[in-house]
This record gives structure tokens, sequence and C-alpha cells, in this order.
């Protein structure tokens, strides 16, 4: 069966040079081909995922006006809670059937200027330890993607430590998301799924296991792959604003979330998908060193807020 090229972490982490090298080529190579892979031995245990989708679920069993109380306004949905159906996908008009929980960065050093920049995170009181586990996945979610940052700087040919002051204190987000059970009388707006075809905005996207299959990737030969992933796997894949600045020598491929058969959609899908963004003020302008005669400079320069204020409306979250 067709499935993601697979990668241990350990290899890089721990390995000798040899072990190391063959890490950064092989995710490299992986995210040049189709932009996504899968990670082992990433840094969330277990028992943290299992503690981590019993608050998910929990929170999103809560009643509409109970969840409603976590909705920020004036963030486009940046944090807190946003209800069911008000984001769609790029070009598209009819949202996606999920509602879903942002968690942002918890700023400690005043000095920084994204300490009073950047929205607060809200926390739900009706889950107990909700606040603790979640942002315990968010540090670990970021330091599996801050090790994955380092390996791709080796393979793009800059120093290993290129990305960390440019993703430090940055708005990446945890997203808490829930696809909400489809009762089989209930109408489904034409062209209505779960998550419809899309590219990420970010840098890199860190995913755990979901609850129930669905997610489908788009291969350069124009087919839709399902990859088969372990429970103790991770999904990595690459967003729209590494594809910039790498000048599309790393690929934010196409992927969606597609409705289960008619006797599975009264079931719900929960899903932890962590989205690692560069600080706003990061320019997304193509590297140098992947600019040449065969491969043009294909994007205007743009800093990643501009870039994702830009994103946010499309997505029918931001005026």
């Amino acid at each position: 069966m067709e499935n993601l090229a697979v990668v241990d972490l350990r290899d890089f982490l721990e390995g000798n040079p040899e072990s190391r090298h063959r890490f950064v080529e092989a995710l490299g190579q992986a995210f040049a081909e189709i932009g996504f892979v899968i990670v082992e031995n990433h840094l969330v245990p277990p028992s943290l995922q299992k503690a981590m989708y019993e608050k998910v679920e929990a929170f999103f069993a809560l009643p509409m006006e109970v969840k409603a109380r976590y909705i920020v306004p004036g963030t486009a949905g940046q944090r807190g809670y946003t209800p069911p159906d008000q984001e769609h996908a790029k070009g598209r008009t009819v949202p996606d059937l999920k509602e879903f929980f942002h968690i942002g960065p918890e700023i400690s050093d005043p000095t920084d200027p994204l300490y009073h920049r950047l929205p607060h995170n809200v926390w739900p009181t009706e889950v107990p330890g909700f606040r603790e586990t979640l942002l315990e996945a968010y540090e670990r979610f970021f330091e599996t993607g801050r090790h994955l940052l380092r390996a791709i700087a080796l393979y793009l040919g800059l120093e290993e430590e290129y990305f960390e002051p440019r993703i430090h204190n940055g708005p990446s987000l945890l997203r808490l998301l829930h696809y909400y059970p489809l009762p089989a009388d209930r109408p489904l707006p034409e062209g209505a799924t779960r998550a419809a075809e899309h590219e990420d905005i970010n840098l890199i996207t860190l995913l755990i296991g979901a609850s129930a299959e669905g997610l489908e990737v788009l291969t350069r030969q124009g087919r839709w792959l399902a990859p088969v992933v372990a429970p103790h796997q991770m999904v990595i894949n690459v967003g729209d604003m590494l594809q910039r600045l790498t000048n599309n020598r790393l690929r934010s491929t196409t992927h969606r979330v597609v409705l289960p058969p008619p006797e599975k959609r009264h079931l719900p899908r929960f899903s932890v998908p962590f989205f690692l963004h560069p600080r706003p003020e990061v320019s997304l302008a193509c590297l140098p060193s992947c600019i040449d005669e065969a491969h043009p400079k294909a994007y205007p320069d743009i800093t990643a807020e501009a870039y994702l204020h830009e994103r946010l409306v499309e997505l029918g979250l931001k005026k």
C-alpha cells in the first residue's frame, strides 16, 4: 500500500553525524516531493496524548451556550472558540463541517513586543486540568517542530539555528478540532465536507493521529492518498510560508478531510494539529539560495504578519 515516508526523530536528536545526515536528507526529500512525512519518536508522549484528547472531547461535549463564552472577538478566531460553520477553504464559500478552539503561546517576557501585541489565551473552567494539559501539549508540539525546523535549515544549507529566533514566541497555534456528528436526517449543503481541499498557511503543521480516518493528501500524480498512520506516529506537512520562503523547493501540498461513509457519519472526529508560525515581523522573501536561472523568484516579498492577514481574509475569519 502506498504511504508517506517515515523518519525517526531520534536519528536527529541522538544519532551520530551519519544518522543525522540521513534524517535531514530523508525529511528534506519528502518535503520536496510531496510536502508530507510521518515522524516516529516525536516528543508528545502517549500519556499526554490520551490526556489531551480527554480534555478536547470534554470541552466539545459542553452545551453551545457554555462554549460560546470562550469566543474571543477581534482575534479572527486566533484564540478561544470558533463555532460551527465559520471557516471555509480558500476559494470556497461552503463552510467546513467543524468547530474548533485555538491556543497560542503564553509569553512570559514583558520586554518582547509580542507580549502586548498577541491576544491572550482563554481557559474553560468547566473542564478540570484543561489549561495545564493543553499548555504542556503546546510546548511538546513546539519542541518537536523546533527540532524539525533545525533539520530543514540544514537541508537548505542554512545555519542549523536559522529558524530559532524567527519562531521564538511566534503566534503558533494548537488547534483543537471537532468534526461534529452528522445525523442521517440532516441534509448537507452541496459540496460540504469536513475540511475541503486546502493548503496550510504556516511553516510546518504537526498532527497527532486523529480519532478517525479522513485525511487525504494530493500526490503529484493527481491521486488522493490516505496516509496510514500508527497511534505512536505524527504527520508533518509543509505550509505555504515555508513554500514561499524556499521558492517552491519545499511543497505545501493540497490536503483535505473527507466525509466518512454514511453509516459512520453519526460519529464525531477529533483532531489536534499544531500550526508552527514565525514571528509577525519575519520576512517570507524567497531565500537567495533557492533562486537560480532554472528557478526564478516566484513570489513578491511579504512579512509573515501581512501574509497571515491575507489568508485569514480568504478563509472568511477576518474582514
